[in-house]
């Protein structure tokens, strides 16, 4: 597992998904975590990994599954 910082958003794409927009620049799209994790623009710190065979619907990044995450 790595560890990923950032802020959460939400892409209104194709009904809506949830992303962390993180430090390093990249986009994820999550996957996992509780409903309190996708609250527009928590900074936050993830616990996850990313699953390089997924593609999610938004396609605007690779798909981060969280493991545990908190806000920082």
């Amino acid at each position: 597992m790595a560890k990923y910082t950032g802020v959460v958003k939400k892409n209104g794409l194709e009904g809506g998904f949830w992303e962390l927009h993180a430090d390093d620049g990249e986009r994820y799209q999550l996957d996992g975590g509780d409903a309190s994790l996708r609250s527009e623009g928590t900074r936050v710190e993830i616990d996850g990994k990313v699953d390089e065979g997924a593609f999610g619907i938004g396609m605007t990044g690779a798909v981060l599954k969280v493991k545990s995450w908190k806000k920082r």
